[in-house]
């Protein structure tokens, strides 16, 4: 019955859209894997992640400008100094006949949770003590200590409510050639009033994963309305057609962009040879051919922006000119040469892609002038360095430090700093946690597997007709406010 009525309210609302004027359905394209369109579990990439935000809905959930805002919970309340969060559900009945209650949704939160175990969002969760049903109504979540970007945690998409293989979404969808159909659900059907009429201003989304060729040329064909998932590694194609001109649009995204040592051996099995690297590098010189104005570089895992101990630490080498640096970086490459007898030659993966092929040839000439040559290994297992590229889902160190984490990066890791970040969890103040985030930065730091180079590159390609897209630090543009229903 459930995809009975599913079809029936796409065709519906498609006959209805196309009735106003146009054909009623926006065209999205992510530069994904096909297969995301269709992800399962908690390990979602991209496309996928965007998909679960569509059809499952958390306690909280993030708009179009990457705030806040309800979800199943109507509203809630910050106690006991942001130790405790207080949420009132909006109890109705879901379209299957079950009825959402603080208990259900107390019960589904606890099954994500454990599910997330292992993952670098469980260990972000990890504060989470307590998740218990007060009321009827209302949920109480109690964390070990205060976390302000809690919230923010709480709206990622893996977080969606789901009672078995019904989840309590806003829109429904199905596949159909390849794409998948998605269409807002009926206010009634939210836990909201029914709103009659609200058919005649809804539009359906027809949601496509393709690479970024085709993703490019579609929108400048007018066969896309949007795309969605651009990188440095595509960058260059967001110009390649005169529709696309005046529609790039750049997240001033925060995460990681840098690269990762997956080879600690011969002349990188040295943490003073691998910081040699990292002195090397001109990050601002290195980004210049993609024009990409307002960029930042940092040579640090966690911004300086975003340090939370009272004095800000400063940019690593800050005191030393880059030729400083680099005549510093030469003379250890120069040792390695005189004990092992030959020079340095490293092969770095990166994503296929006219954009990696500049930052290649940037790298190659900035190693190059510390007398390191290079190689473009054609996948990751054959190369010494990878590039890591993944944008953060909440504004705090201790994201980026969980990213390095040994129970989900064996390699870049460091046992020390994985101790301080979990002495952080249960500190007694702020000030005491950022102590011991910062120095468990500084752990990870010392022993150089990690080169940062600066902020991630996220970019979108949006028709002018699109409303419901705003930029946003965490590259997140949900689908659900495309189909403009109301909310």
């Amino acid at each position: 019955m459930m995809r009975v009525w599913l079809f029936a309210l796409l065709f519906a609302a498609l006959g209805a859209c196309s009735a106003g004027g146009d054909d009623g359905v926006v065209d999205v394209a992510f530069i994904a894997d096909p297969a995301e369109l269709e992800a399962q579990g908690v390990r979602l990439g991209y496309a996928g992640q965007h998909v679960r935000g569509a059809l499952s809905t958390g306690l909280v959930r993030l708009d179009p400008r990457g705030e806040v805002v309800p979800g199943v919970a109507e509203r809630w309340i910050v106690t006991d100094g942001g130790a405790s969060y207080i949420f009132r559900i909006n109890e109705f009945d879901l379209a299957g006949g079950d009825r959402l209650t603080a208990q259900a949704v107390r019960d589904a939160l606890q099954r994500r949770v454990r599910q997330l175990q292992g993952t670098t969002l469980g260990l972000d969760l990890a504060k989470i003590r307590d998740i218990r049903a007060m009321t009827g109504r209302v949920i109480e979540i109690r964390l070990t200590s205060p976390m302000p970007d809690f919230l923010q945690l709480l709206a990622q998409p893996e977080l969606g409510i789901e009672f078995g293989d019904q989840p309590v979404g806003l829109m429904r969808g199905d596949m159909q050639d390849g794409s998948r159909l998605l269409a807002p659900l009926p206010p009634e059907l939210r836990g909201l009033p029914e709103q009659p009429g609200w058919e005649d201003t809804i539009r359906v989304l027809r949601v496509h994963a393709t690479d970024a060729e085709d993703a490019t040329e579609g929108f400048a064909q007018a066969r896309f309305d949007l795309v969605l998932g651009g990188r440095l590694a595509s960058l260059p194609l967001a110009n390649s057609g005169p529709l696309s001109r005046g529609n790039v649009r750049l997240d001033a995204a925060i995460g990681l962009f840098g690269l990762e040592i997956r080879r600690p051996e011969g002349f990188l099995g040295s943490a003073a040879n691998r910081e040699a690297l990292a002195m090397a590098i001109d990050r601002e010189a290195l980004m210049q051919p993609f024009n990409i104005g307002g960029w930042s570089a940092s040579t640090r895992i966690v911004p300086v922006a975003l340090s939370t101990i009272a004095q800000p630490p400063a940019e690593r080498w800050e005191a030393m000119t880059l030729e400083q640096r680099r005549t510093e970086a030469r003379q250890r490459v120069a040792r390695w040469r005189a004990d092992s007898g030959e020079g340095p030659q490293l092969r770095i993966h990166l994503p296929r892609g006219p954009g990696s092929d500049l930052l290649f040839d940037g790298l190659s000439e900035n190693l190059a002038a510390i007398g390191v040559s290079t190689q473009r290994a054609a996948e990751p297992d054959a190369a010494d360095i990878v590039l890591r590229d993944r944008v953060a889902r909440y504004a705090s160190p201790r994201w980026f430090l969980n990213q390095f984490n040994c129970a989900v990066s064996r390699g870049a890791c460091s046992e020390d700093a994985d101790y301080l970040v979990s002495l952080a969890l249960d500190a007694r103040d702020g000030v005491e946690a950022a102590s011991y985030l910062y120095e468990a930065e500084t752990a990870l730091l010392a022993i150089n597997r990690y080169i940062p180079l600066g902020a991630p590159i996220r970019w979108s390609l949006v028709r002018a007709d699109i409303e419901a897209f705003a930029e946003n630090p965490w590259n997140i543009h949900p689908l659900f406010p495309l189909s403009r229903a109301p909310i």
